[in-house]
This record gives structure tokens, C-alpha cells and sequence, in this order.
């Protein structure tokens, strides 16, 4: 029987079968609740003293009990329901029947019903609000409704995945959207969202490109592929037209000789990518085993500490400003020969020990020439023990942690205030996020959860320390706060009273209104790491994953604000994760404080060296000054297919400068 019944003779039933919930979607559906109002019934059973118990939709009675308490709604307010009766079997068998019939929206539906509701005049930001939801979120999913219409089609019948679906979103062009999407319908092979994304970025395939070398030209016609050449086209030149074909054949024989490598190297595992290097998704969760190249001889020593004197004396040249052309042009040819000397001497395979190959692994890369080669880095899934003697403490689903030892705590204290800096300017640029955060912290302010680290000073003061007096003027996230802080309209300030200066803020622009709720939120967040122990606030994780950081557009090592100040196995550690053991070997030599210098030039890309070393030199931050989560595309598929967050993050810098 369906009845209307005051809110406040509802309560919840101690046998609702639904136990867990979560924060972020009951906010949504409170903000969906409070826009449009209650659109399913809730399912309730007499109790005692005149009251109702909800068996089925208790989020949706938690949601307005809490309208009810920020008035809202009123206490008297009618919700309508249906009355159920029976046995408690039968009563818990409906409320699970309700649960299990409830069924998640399609991505495709949600993004036509975004599109209408933008259409009728709405804003993203309005959309956002009414459905509780994150401006990008939103975005993202009207991104979908702007897809070809096939393969809108396809997401919205469950024949591909939102991944898929958002990998032919990698571009703007329909039309190739489209293409691609019917050269996939007669594949025999498995379709995966990279397969796609390098699809609709690459329309052909060049056959000088490393993966068609390695396939070859008969294998790829054989398979059923198809080149088309113009008239003055040769067989480096001419376009291979299946390209999702020639991936599966490359990735079929890198695996071949993945297999052939741990054979003939006595390893555990190989792992091979079609990728030109080892990029950061692909190590994540392994640990690097300890193993060196071949040790030089004394003349062989001898000759690479001259080779590193010349280097040196001969790049200060490009670096001073008055020396003049003819100058610059003989030392950039001789720092090329020069390299090269350097590179022939440490050219040398590292030594593993033998005892260590049992549970050793290694990666295959495709080189250039499209030759398929081992990467001499060796890894393990287990536990290894650390240079200085500390077993380093490897989590299932978080970074590795830094040692007390090896770093002072006036820098931690530091990095964590510039980490926070990074946090607090992402945060001020997405006031909904914002006022999702202030509303939860305010609202979970309560003392329940007395162990938890407070992520913010949200109660009211701005949160300073812990280095008293300590301010990074020249790191741009420090600079973007302060640009962000000036750009506030303080107009409102005139007012003699409280009250005229409330009624002036209210006066403001929503955007402006925006901007102070971003500033007075972002002001509150605490110092903090990705680290373990006092530093760590989980809260900020979540935060900096919801943002998609980026640390190494905000932040860069320095001599001044790190090198100089860690043990120089950290520096070397850098280094390589940069440019590998040729990189360390060249620098392994040098004193503290010229590897500092000679580190900040190389994390900063001001240095002659190959485009994929600057490029990973540019992208690297410690493990501590990332954010959990957010920052995955850091080193990974740099070809054009997930650079979105990378520009977002960019764009959010522009505003800022």
C-alpha cells in the first residue's frame, strides 16, 4: 500500500541489508534529492510507537533527515512509501530484491541526459551541483556525447568499454573515430584501448616505423595487410594501412623474444612493450635489484675522468652567454665526439649475481631500428635490501616510504609545505571539489575517528608551519597562490560592519564567490608526504588523485631545494631513473656538490642529451612528492594518448601565471 508519511516517523531498519555506503555517492544523491526531490519510494513496515522502519532505501532516508537538519527540508515533510508487511525473511528478501534490481547508469545515457540538460541552458558547473558530481566529471562525460555516433552507439549497448570509448575520444575527428571503429568490427585479434588510441592518432604506419621492421614487410602482406605507396614512395616510406594488425603481429613477436631473452639469460621473467623505453606504469610495484656494469680498468678509469674534465670544461661554454657563435658551434661538436668516447667506455652490460637470476626479470623494448632489446635494469617482486643497510618497505597499493635517515627533517618539513602548496593551488581551481571537501570535513568534524590525522585546519585558521618563517618564493605553485590570492575581488572589505560586508560578499559574481570558497578552503591543508608515519595525510591522496597532479609541473629538484641536501646515493638514484647506469657512471665520480649542480641542470632538461632522457628527466619528482594515484601518466605512452591531464594541468598553471 502506498502511503505519505512525515519524515520524521521514518527510521531506519536495523535489518536494511545494505551495511556499506559510500561518501561520495550519498553527497550526489543528497544534491540530486534536494534538486529534484524523491523519484523512487522507500519501502517501510510498521513499528512501535507510531513509527515507520525504512527496509528498503535507507540512503535515501539518510540523505533526508540530512536536508532536514540543514533546513532544507522541514521536519514535517511527506515522503511517500510503500507499506510492506510479512515475516522478517520476507521483509529482507524485498529489500535485497530492491538493491539487486537497481541497476548503475550506462556512461552513453548519462552523457545524452548532461548534453540535453546543457542544451536547455544549463552550465557544467550547474549540472555539477545539482547532481552532487566534480566539474570534470561532468566534462568528461559530455566529451562522450560528442563521440561518432557509432561508437556512441557501441558504448551505449555494452558492445565496448568507457576505457575504449574514451581512447577513441583521444581525438576530435568523427570521421577517423568512426573509421577506426569499422576497421575494428572484422578483428580476429584482441582490441585494446591503447590499440585504438594509436589508431585514431596514427591514421598509417610508416614502413620505417620500429614495429612494421620488426614484423617485415611479407609477414604483415601475408597476415592480410594492406600498403598503399605514392608515386615516389619507397619501402621506408610507403603507408601501412592496418594498423591494429601490425600491433598484434609486433606484440606477438616481442613476446617470442621475450621468451628467447630469458632463455639465454637464465632470468625468471621478461616482459616486453612496444615502447622505446620502460616507462613508469611498467615497474610500479616492482623493486630494482642491486647489480653494476663490469668494473673499469685504471687506464679505462683514467681516460673517462678525462673525457668527464673535457665535457665539463667544454659545456661551461655553451653556458656562458658571451661566448660567440664559432665557439658554441665547435664545442657542441666536440661535446658530441666526446659523448660518444664516454658512452663507448660505459657500455657495459651490469653483472647479476648468479644466485639472484631465480627471481630476476628484465625488459624487452622495441629500439628504434626495430630490434628488439633488453633494458639493463634487472627487478624482482620481492623484498631487497637498500645500499644503506634498511630494508625498504614495499606496500601493496602506495609508494615506497623514505628513510629517516637519509633525509634531514628541516627537508622533509620543507617538501611537505611545497607539496601542500601544490595540493592547496589544484584545490582553489575546482571550488566544487572544494565545497565537497569543506562540507565532509565540517560535517565528519565530530570526534568519532579520534586516531585519523586531520587533512586541514578547516575549523578556521590557516594553516602554517612546520618550518616557521619558511616560504618558497621561487617555486611556481607558492607564486600561483599568491597570483591566485591578489586576483580575489576584495571590494566586499569596504563594508563598516559585518553584516554590510556579508551583504557586499553575497553581492559578488558567482565566479567570484567561487574563487574566495577555493581560496579560504585551499589556505586550510596541513603540510604533508606520500610517505609513511606523521607526515602522511591519506585525505590528500584522495584530493591530489580526484585533481590528477601532476608534482613535476609544479615542482623541480634544485641543488638549493634538495640535491645538496640528500646523501649523494639519492642523487644517483635520480639519475638513474633518468638516463640509467650510463647516466650514473658519468656523474658517479663527481663530488657532492658538483653532482648537485649537475643534477639540478639535468632535472630542469637544460642539458645535451637525448629527447626520451630529458623527457624522463623533466617528468621526475621523488616517490614522497607525488600524489598517489594522480600521477600515472607521468612517464607513460608519451605519444599523444593520455597528454589530457598533462595540458589540463598546464592550463591551470597559465591561468595562475
Amino acid at each position: 500500500m502506498i502511503q505519505s508519511i512525515p519524515l520524521k516517523k521514518l527510521a531506519a531498519s536495523p535489518r536494511n541489508v545494505r551495511k556499506s555506503s559510500d561518501l561520495l555517492a550519498d553527497l550526489q544523491l543528497r544534491a540530486d534529492i534536494a534538486a529534484r526531490g524523491l523519484l523512487q519510494n522507500l519501502v517501510v513496515r510498521k513499528g512501535k510507537r507510531g513509527k515507520f522502519e525504512v527496509e528498503a532505501g535507507g540512503r535515501r532516508l539518510a540523505a533526508l533527515q540530512a536536508l532536514a537538519e540543514e533546513g532544507t527540508l522541514p521536519e514535517s515533510h511527506e515522503v511517500t512509501c510503500l507499506v510492506i508487511e510479512g515475516e522478517e525473511s520476507e521483509v529482507r528478501e524485498a529489500g535485497l530484491a530492491e538493491n539487486f534490481q537497481r541497476l548503475a547508469m550506462n556512461p552513453a545515457d548519462e552523457a545524452q541526459a548532461f548534453a540535453s540538460i546543457i542544451e536547455a541552458g544549463a552550465t557544467t558547473e550547474d549540472v555539477a551541483r545539482r547532481f552532487g558530481l566534480t566539474v570534470r566529471f561532468v566534462e568528461g562525460r559530455l566529451r562522450l556525447a560528442g563521440l561518432a555516433p557509432c561508437v556512441f552507439e557501441a558504448l551505449a549497448e555494452g558492445a565496448i568499454t568507457l576505457d575504449m570509448a574514451k581512447a577513441y575520444g583521444a581525438i576530435s575527428d568523427i570521421e577517423r573515430q568512426a573509421h577506426v571503429y569499422a576497421e575494428l568490427q572484422d578483428a580476429w585479434y584482441q582490441v585494446t584501448p591503447d590499440t585504438i588510441r594509436r589508431m585514431v592518432l596514427d591514421a598509417t604506419v610508416r614502413g620505417s616505423d620500429p614495429r612494421a621492421v620488426l614484423v617485415g614487410r611479407d609477414a604483415y602482406l601475408a597476415a592480410g595487410g594492406r600498403i598503399e605507396r605514392e608515386l615516389f614512395d619507397d619501402e621506408a616510406s610507403e603507408s601501412w594501412i592496418d594498423v591494429a594488425l601490425l600491433e598484434d603481429l609486433a606484440q606477438k613477436a616481442m613476446d617470442d623474444a621475450a621468451k628467447r631473452v630469458a632463455e639465454e639469460h637464465g632470468l625468471a621473467w621478461v616482459r616486453p612493450t612496444l615502447g622505446n623505453y620502460v616507462s613508469h606504469d611498467l615497474v610500479e610495484g616492482l623493486n630494482r635489484l642491486p647489480c653494476e656494469p663490469a668494473p673499469l680498468t685504471e687506464e679505462e678509469a683514467r681516460e673517462l675522468s678525462d673525457l668527464e674534465a673535457d665535457y665539463d670544461r667544454t659545456a661551461a661554454i655553451l653556458e656562458d652567454e658571451d661566448s660567440d657563435e664559432s665557439e658554441v658551434a665547435k664545442a657542441e661538436e666536440e661535446l658530441v665526439s666526446i659523448d660518444r668516447a664516454m658512452r663507448a667506455l660505459n657500455d657495459r652490460p651490469p653483472v647479476l649475481a648468479d644466485e639472484l637470476k631465480s627471481e630476476a626479470g628484465a625488459f624487452l623494448v622495441l629500439s628504434r631500428n626495430g630490434e628488439p632489446t633488453l633494458v639493463p635494469q634487472f627487478y624482482t617482486e620481492t623484498e631487497v635490501i637498500a645500499d644503506e643497510g634498511v630494508v625498504e618497505a614495499i606496500e601493496e597499493n602506495g609508494p615506497a616510504k623514505p628513510t629517516g635517515s637519509s633525509l634531514s627533517q628541516r627537508l622533509l618539513d620543507e617538501l611537505a609545505m611545497q607539496r601542500r602548496d601544490i595540493l592547496a593551488i589544484h584545490l582553489a581551481n575546482d571550488p566544487a571539489l572544494a565545497l565537497d571537501f569543506m562540507v565532509f570535513t565540517l560535517a565528519d568534524a565530530d570526534g568519532h575517528d579520534w586516531r585519523a590525522r586531520k587533512a586541514s585546519t578547516l575549523v578556521g585558521s590557516v594553516a602554517s608551519g612546520p618550518v616557521t618563517g619558511f616560504e618558497a618564493k621561487d617555486a611556481p605553485a607558492s607564486a600561483a597562490l599568491a597570483k591566485f590570492a591578489g586576483s580575489l575581488d576584495e571590494s566586499w572589505r569596504a563594508g563598516e560592519s559585518d553584516v554590510e560586508r556579508f551583504a557586499r560578499f553575497r553581492a559578488l559574481s558567482d565566479e567570484a564567490r567561487s574563487a574566495w570558497l577555493g581560496h579560504v578552503v585551499s589556505r586550510t591543508l596541513v603540510a604533508s608526504l606520500s610517505c609513511g608515519g606523521e607526515r602522511s595525510v591519506p585525505m590528500h591522496e584522495a584530493l591530489g588523485s580526484l585533481l590528477e597532479i601532476e608534482t613535476a609541473h609544479w615542482w623541480r629538484p634544485t641543488a638549493n631545494n634538495y640535491f645538496d641536501r640528500v646523501a649523494k646515493a639519492r642523487t644517483l638514484e635520480a639519475l638513474d631513473a633518468a638516463g640509467g647506469p650510463e647516466l650514473v657512471s658519468r656523474y658517479a665520480a663527481s663530488k657532492k656538490a658538483e653532482l648537485a649542480s649537475a643534477a639540478e641542470r639535468i632535472f630542469s632538461g637544460n642539458f645535451i642529451g637525448e629527447a626520451e632522457i630529458k623527457e624522463r628527466a623533466q617528468a621526475w619528482v621523488p616517490t614522497f612528492m607525488r600524489f598517489a594515484g594522480s600521477e600515472e601518466v607521468e612517464l607513460a605512452d608519451h605519444e599523444g594518448g593520455e597528454a589530457v591531464n598533462a595540458e589540463e594541468t598546464d592550463e591551470i598553471a597559465e591561468q595562475a601565471a
